[in-house]
């Protein structure tokens, strides 16, 4: 055969024959990087910065379609702008961490209910929802959005009287494929029963969002100016 051998063309499906040097291209690293552990680091890190803000709307690129996602992505901006180690910025950064804790408060309530269920390992999992997620590749996107409403209306597994994140839907449409989202709001309305009427209007660690958006609107287009010159601070996932 000389330098050529015969192998098996994946394009034709059918053998070909192919010089060696051929062969040593394809036996080059799908992965360009040398360390094969750093490429992937990398890319897991990647995938956990762009969960970093918690986006409430997976299919909003721009972040400003809600209240809350316009008042984060606003402060971010505005911190930004704004002059690491000012006083401005210590200040915009404590109302980020707020909106950002308020977020994994949530979503550690969907966590603590999906470990009670048995699925420890698969928790982090079924709650992640990428930038990527679609409307489209719902199964069931009619039953996982009236279930989001009966788990908005009848427990506490939200902290705010407004509509509930559209990031939930995809997860509720795991748990009915798994067909597990009856015994999930079951759990949900014994362990996070409504509030009393009470407290619904000055939930615990809640958000006030229309005087966070107004302080906001306030400071845009002054940080930068009021703070001194401006510095990326690399907050965007």
């Amino acid at each position: 055969m000389g330098a050529a051998f015969s192998k098996f063309c994946m394009r034709c499906c059918c053998y070909c024959c192919a010089d060696s040097d051929d062969d040593d291209d394809e036996k080059q690293p799908l992965i360009p990087n040398t360390d094969p552990l750093e490429y992937f680091s990398r890319e897991v890190q990647k995938r956990r910065d762009e969960e970093t803000n918690l986006w409430s709307e997976p299919g909003d690129p721009s972040h400003t379609e809600r209240d809350d996602d316009r008042a984060l992505h606003s402060l971010l901006q505005a911190r930004n702008k704004t002059r690491v180690g000012t006083t401005g910025y210590r200040r915009l950064s404590v109302d980020i961490e707020a909106m950002r804790d308020t977020r994994r408060e949530v979503r550690d309530k969907w966590k603590t209910l999906l470990e009670n269920l048995g699925f420890m390992a698969e928790a982090d999992s079924l709650l992640n929802v990428s930038a990527t997620a679609s409307l489209d590749r719902m199964r069931d996107a009619a039953a996982a959005r009236s279930l989001l409403q009966t788990l908005h209306s009848d427990t506490s597994l939200f902290n705010s009287g407004e509509a509930p994140p559209e990031r939930y839907l995809f997860i509720l449409d795991r748990l009915l494929y798994l067909d597990i989202a009856e015994d999930f709001l079951s759990k949900a309305k014994r362990f996070y029963p409504p509030r009393n009427s009470s407290d619904e209007d000055t939930p615990e660690g809640a958000i006030n969002l229309p005087l966070l958006l107004a302080r906001v609107q306030a400071m845009n287009g002054t940080a930068g100016n009021d703070e001194g010159d401006s510095e990326k601070s690399g907050d965007y996932p």
